[in-house]
């Protein structure tokens, strides 16, 4: 059972009918699972809407409703309007499972190629370097040897903050996770608090319908990971670097092949033996290190470098990257 205003604490918001007081058994943003005495968090999806069905979702049991839109609800039912539902799903997801990405050193990455690689690599060196470490991405939700498959890249709030408190639960120290320029513009992500942020590249994708109007906009989004983390890693070879970094208000370093980065990969070399085939090459800026990688293909020392960068500000040894 969840306190009702503490749960509303952080949010702004108007009671149209009932009071907030009480408690309440769920927090349910799908109509097929409302619970008896649940808060139920009206969605505008693509196909349907759940303001339009709030009678119902309160015969079913509903004891709150929250809204973005004046809608009917029974007597005896709190209606709790707010400026949008999603923003709202978000906040009340971390504070329904007690803040949990609170008690996680969480690494965000967003771009349009490379995120998935470069998540595993992270958790790859965190996870050998004693650090456990979930994951969330197109490939699912890993936590220790669990795997949860996910409809989307980052899911929706109720379900990422439930993850986290999942990886909070097995004694995860990080998490590593994409975020998709979707998610920032449906609010999955509102209100999480990165520690770093990585930006692998961008170029024009998802745009059209159900998606981003144009490039500008999905600019836009992929930078709102900026807004919310402490550091940031941009990749100063991206053609667009001049778009991505104007304004945005965190401390940034680059990675790359351009001299002066604050990553620099050097002295890049394909390597083809019997027992291994991949990229060689050395990093020099903020550390010297030569590393090796089992998977050929430039965009694998931007991918790799990235990742080596990353891990060495969450702390781990030179040596053991």
């Amino acid at each position: 059972m969840k306190n009702i205003a503490g749960l509303l604490q952080e949010l702004k918001y108007t009671v149209i009918d009932g009071k907030p007081e009480g408690e309440i058994s769920e927090l349910v943003y799908d109509s097929r699972k409302v619970t008896k005495d649940c808060m139920f968090v009206c969605i505008k999806g693509a196909a349907y809407d759940s303001h339009d069905h709030t009678e119902e979702i309160a015969r079913a049991g509903a004891k709150v409703i929250v809204a973005e839109r004046p809608v009917k609800v029974p007597e005896g039912v709190t209606l709790v309007l707010v400026e949008d539902s999603r923003y709202a799903l978000s906040m009340l997801s971390a504070a329904y499972f007690d803040h949990p990405a609170q008690k996680l050193k969480v690494i965000g990455i967003t771009g349009t190629k490379g995120k998935t690689t470069t998540t595993h690599m992270i958790k790859t060196i965190l996870e050998t370097s004693g650090k456990k470490t979930g994951m969330i991405g197109t490939n699912g939700v890993y936590i220790g040897e669990e795997h949860f498959p996910t409809m989307n890249t980052t899911p929706e709030s109720y379900d990422l903050h439930r993850y986290f408190a999942k990886m909070v639960e097995e004694g995860c120290e990080c998490c590593v996770m994409e975020v998709s320029s979707q998610a920032m513009k449906m609010h999955r992500v509102a209100g999480i608090h990165f520690n770093y942020g990585l930006f692998t590249n961008i170029s024009p994708d998802h745009i059209g319908k159900d998606e981003h109007a144009d490039f500008a906009e999905y600019l836009y989004y992929k930078k709102q990971l900026f807004y919310q983390c402490d550091r940031a890693l941009i990749n100063v070879d991206d053609e667009h670097i001049e778009e991505i970094v104007k304004d945005i208000p965190c401390p940034w370093t680059g990675f790359g092949l351009k001299a002066g980065a604050g990553f620099q990969a050097e002295n890049i070399h394909y390597v083809s033996e019997p027992d291994f085939v991949g990229v060689e090459f050395d990093i020099k800026g903020e550390h010297q290190i030569p590393v090796r990688v089992s998977i050929p293909g430039k965009f694998n020392v931007y991918n790799a470098l990235a990742a080596a960068a990353v891990t060495l500000w969450v702390g781990v040894p030179a040596e053991k990257l």
